[in-house]
């Protein structure tokens, strides 16, 4: 398997990286495994420095097993990768931290875990900034042809070809099945976790129905609904909740599913290259779940729901910003029209504005506030 040599800067991460290292005697990087976290870090430390400690590293975490006399004498920046594979960590780090000279600010990176939030909530309260990473975006690397089919992992997007980076994702989702779900500390049969998963697939940018699931699958709905917590706490999957107001109307309850890398969707739903993209029945909503990453990722708004009235109008993201609401709707048309759903949400909600994203290029007015925009001028 061939990869690009090039290495494409994070500089967006790399500048908020040094930001929270300059304020905080703790940083904390989460994300999923892969997405290039080690990397960054790299930039700041390089890996073989004495203060770079990678539990993953037999002999360091042998040295870990005694945090403080590890940690205690060191100066400046510290980072520890895989932080989650050892809670006696952070209590120490927040005796570190609280020292009335501390000398050092220490970095961790790691996988989303239960263990990683829990401890990072309890011993680090109000001394820790969290970072989360993501693989690559289009404002980053451009070409978002290319990055909405092979999904944003470093190495499946900088893959040779086709065929290494549809390779690369199969042993991604293999590899966290077999090894990364029970290292994080989900207790879980990767051959039942991998059912669920692709089963998934189907209900991507869809209402999530988990006693639909758990009857196909022939587990109890508590049980699916534990799978999917652990799909998002690991990055893999976005619950887009729906909005909920007092309108007298019979409103959707139950959240809508994302695939967070369409790289992963893709792979998962057996989609090995654009030809395949292209003819393949899932095109709309792989290409909304792309473009709602995207939006969410470069305006980061206070608050993000979906809308959606039963048998009647929906709205596929309404962003929260300073108090503003701006509506989205993510159509794949070469010409997006105005319709009455989008002019009964737009009144319903009384938006400040309503996108209607489409992969074209030009930019042009439906009506007052409601305007068809290309994925690239919102980014």
């Amino acid at each position: 398997m061939q990869f690009f040599t090039n290495m494409i800067p994070r500089i967006s991460y790399l500048k908020q990286l040094k930001r929270a290292l300059g304020r905080n005697p703790v940083v904390a990087m989460i994300g999923p495994r892969q997405c290039g976290k080690t990397t960054l870090a790299r930039q700041i430390l390089p890996s073989d420095h004495a203060n770079f400690f990678d539990l993953e590293d037999p002999v360091v975490a042998g040295l870990m097993e005694n945090p403080m006399t590890a940690l205690q004498n060191l100066r400046g920046v510290v980072v520890i990768d895989e932080a989650q594979r050892e809670p006696r960590l952070f209590p120490v780090l927040r005796v570190l931290a609280d020292r009335p000279k501390n000398t050092a600010t220490f970095l961790i990176l790691g996988s989303a875990s239960p263990e990683l939030s829990r401890q990072s909530a309890e011993s680090l309260a109000g001394r820790v900034e969290i970072i989360e990473m993501h693989g690559f975006s289009s404002s980053e690397v451009g070409k978002a042809e290319i990055l909405w089919q092979r999904g944003g992992f470093p190495r499946s997007f900088l893959a040779a070809n086709e065929a290494d980076s549809f390779d690369w994702r199969k042993n991604f989702i293999r590899t966290f099945l077999e090894r990364d779900l029970a290292t994080l500390g989900f207790g879980m049969s990767p051959a039942v976790m991998g059912r669920f998963w692709t089963m998934l697939a189907h209900y991507h940018a869809q209402i999530w129905n988990g006693s639909e699931i758990a009857a196909s699958m022939g587990i109890a709905p508590n049980t699916a609904g534990a799978y999917l917590d652990a799909l998002e706490q690991t990055f893999m999957i976005r619950r887009l909740l729906p909005w909920q107001a007092n309108l007298g109307k019979r409103l959707v309850k139950t959240p809508k599913i994302y695939f967070r890398d369409s790289g992963i969707f893709h792979a998962l739903s057996g989609i090995r290259s654009p030809a395949d993209l292209l003819t393949h029945p899932k095109l709309g909503a792989s290409w909304e779940g792309f473009a709602l990453e995207e939006i969410l990722r470069a305006h980061q708004p206070d608050e993000a729901y979906f809308y959606a009235v039963h048998s009647s109008c929906e709205l596929d993201l309404l962003m929260i910003q300073q108090g503003r609401k701006i509506g989205v709707e993510f159509k794949r048309a070469d010409a997006p029209n105005l319709t009455r759903s989008m002019q009964i949400t737009f009144a319903d909600l009384q938006l400040d504005e309503l996108w209607v994203i489409y992969p074209g290029q030009r930019t042009y007015a439906l009506g007052d506030r409601i305007t068809v925009r290309p994925l690239a001028d919102c980014l």
